[in-house]
């Protein structure tokens, strides 16, 4: 079966909710002792997601790993639906996981080996990278055909992205977020996270620290004056979630640690 057939396949298969359940029981137990019992997570604001209506929901957030932090938002999604409140508590919320979620995700990531693969069963929507290996750009914005597909999903789904494309702390924004939700007007709500960078390796799977304290912050939702230009609101975007240059010179962040 050659690439493309096999990408075809993989496209059908993650539109399926019952397949996407499926790799969330999977995933879900795998990744939870990492979380719970290995290392801390702190989790704060779910009050501002538990009554989100079930489509155009924006969340952007800072990326410290591949695969962790998607993860980890897939576990407090799913426990906000099960009435939990700022923390995971017993995941009996597997037996049933919310999956009315995507994520954007580069297309080489999801590639990557046979974990990436599954894992983008969970809903991953492919774009190609904007960022190579050694953090430099190699291209500007989002293609034309990736931005449909995230327009697609959020007209039925709720959307997790990273406007910085990139693990690097403090890189630039992408301005591909900010037209979106231009077009769209989507329910914008920003993500902080940390320690995930000290827990696990580059892509979030292998743990290489226990005992660190994880935190995921959700901030409520921001007012957007969609008229403003897709520059200004970019900017709005990496204020709340804490990736300027002000939050990097009066922050104790990782900037100066952290992997490219």
């Amino acid at each position: 079966m050659n690439a493309t057939a096999m990408s075809s396949i993989t496209e059908r298969l993650k539109n399926i909710k019952l397949v996407r359940k499926l790799v969330y029981v999977l995933v879900g137990s795998i990744t939870y002792p990492g979380l719970v019992w290995f290392n801390k997570l702190k989790i704060s604001g779910t009050e501002h997601i538990k009554n989100l209506p079930r489509n155009n929901v924006l969340f952007v957030s800072n990326h410290q790993t591949y695969f962790a932090d998607v993860i980890t938002f897939l576990h407090i999604f799913c426990a906000v639906k099960w009435g939990k409140q700022n923390k995971l508590g017993i995941p009996y919320y597997l037996l049933n996981p919310f999956s009315n979620v995507y994520f954007v995700s580069a297309a080489e990531t999801m590639k990557a080996n046979l974990m990436a693969k599954l894992f983008a069963l969970a809903g991953a929507l492919t774009v190609r990278r904007t960022w190579s290996s050694d953090s430099k750009e190699v291209r500007r914005g989002l293609d034309p055909s990736d931005t449909r597909k995230i327009i697609g999903a959020l007209k039925n789904s709720w959307i997790i992205t990273f406007p910085q494309g990139t693990t690097k702390p403090f890189a630039p924004g992408r301005k591909g977020t900010a037209l979106i939700i231009k077009q769209t007007k989507p329910i914008v709500v920003p993500v902080v996270i940390d320690g995930f960078w000290r827990a696990f390796d580059k892509k979030g799977i292998t743990l290489k620290k226990t005992g660190t304290q994880l935190s995921v912050t959700f901030k409520a939702p921001l007012q957007i004056d969609f008229e403003q230009s897709s520059e200004v609101i970019l900017a709005q975007l990496m204020e709340a979630i804490e990736q300027t240059k002000d939050h990097m010179m009066n922050g104790t962040h990782h900037w100066q640690e952290a992997e490219a």
